[in-house]
């Protein structure tokens, strides 16, 4: 890591951070756009959706330090909206564009976070946690959508994602 973060417990999640930041560019490395919105005769969310709602997630922790950028997430992701079943969703370079364009700059905020900020209380529908709950929730999410796309890498008969 770059730089150490201000809060001691934010290292762990950076560390995290900053490899799930790469891991998702392998993942979607040489994914076809017509490959990306197959759904393989289920239900599941296909790789652009899951994509898709992967970048919503670190522009809204952004939000949350004040970044206010818009995204090609805003109107089909927002308020964690769900998959819509007959919707063309962005193509995977313009969700791998605003990935580049908020990454950096929500990684500068999490290592700039102070206890006081990471203790502040986020009203959620249903719920009250903290900012620091928040990243965790949304760091364990990165990796979990990162390991979807990677099953439907090899679902749709692409090589296994590459990690190096």
């Amino acid at each position: 890591m770059k730089l150490k973060p201000t809060s001691g417990r934010m290292y762990g999640l950076v560390v995290l951070y900053e490899m799930q930041t790469d891991f998702l560019l392998k993942a979607l490395d040489g994914i076809d756009q017509k490959d990306a919105q197959k759904r393989l005769d289920t239900k599941a969310n296909h790789i652009a959706w899951i994509t898709g709602s992967i970048v919503q997630g670190r522009y809204f922790l952004a939000k949350l330090f004040g970044i206010d950028l818009p995204s090609v997430t805003d109107e089909l992701f927002a308020h964690n909206k769900g998959i819509i079943d007959d919707a063309v969703y962005p193509p995977l370079a313009a969700f791998i564009k605003d990935w580049e364009e908020i990454s950096p700059k929500l990684q500068e905020a999490l290592i700039r976070a102070t206890d006081e900020k990471l203790e502040e209380k986020l009203s959620m529908p249903g719920m009250e946690i903290t900012l620091f709950e928040m990243i965790s929730f949304n760091t364990y999410r990165d990796a979990n959508c990162i390991g979807q796309i990677a099953l439907w890498r090899r679902l749709l008969g692409y090589p296994g994602m590459n990690y190096r």
